[in-house]
């Protein structure tokens, strides 16, 4: 018969906290990810706002062009201070994100150095005690075999 077992293994202590950190960091990618884009896809539509709005100033006539052309310029610089909020926002955001992140994963490794500790705290008073009481087996299991020895040459002699 096989020795290997059918059910599934366990996961121990340690892969389950692999794994939530990797979980972590994986979320926080794609949440990065995600404002980037919409901060992209937000630049984008300010954008084609921007060139919609230019579009018609070029047909006017020459006097209103120097007016459109000042209008086009606010617009465009309210447009670039929009997309440079949006963007500060969304370095910020991914900094705390990236922060937090990295904050659980110390928390995380400190917990599994502290359970290694204990672990091997408790190994060597396991090994310490079994090793004291081997050598007093050994010292009893010594002591009745002179006896026994003792005897049967007492006997052998007589």
């Amino acid at each position: 018969m096989s020795n290997n077992s059918t059910q599934p293994e366990e996961k121990g202590f340690f892969e389950k906290v692999k794994e939530t950190i990797e979980s972590l960091w994986e979320g926080t990618k794609d949440t990065a990810e995600d404002v980037k884009e919409a901060a992209e896809e937000k630049i984008e539509d300010i954008k084609e706002k921007v060139t919609a709005k230019k579009a018609p100033v070029t047909k006017k006539a020459t006097p209103t062009k120097t007016a459109a052309a000042k209008k086009a310029d606010a617009v465009t610089t309210k447009a670039k201070k929009a997309v440079s909020e949006v963007k500060a926002k969304a370095e910020t955001k991914a900094k705390a994100i990236t922060a937090k992140a990295k904050d659980e994963a110390v928390t995380a490794k400190k917990a599994v150095a502290d359970v290694k500790a204990k672990a091997a705290t408790k190994a060597k008073a396991i090994t310490a005690k079994a090793k004291t009481d081997a050598t007093e087996t050994k010292k009893a299991v010594a002591a009745k075999a002179t006896t026994v020895v003792k005897k049967k040459a007492t006997a052998a002699s007589k």
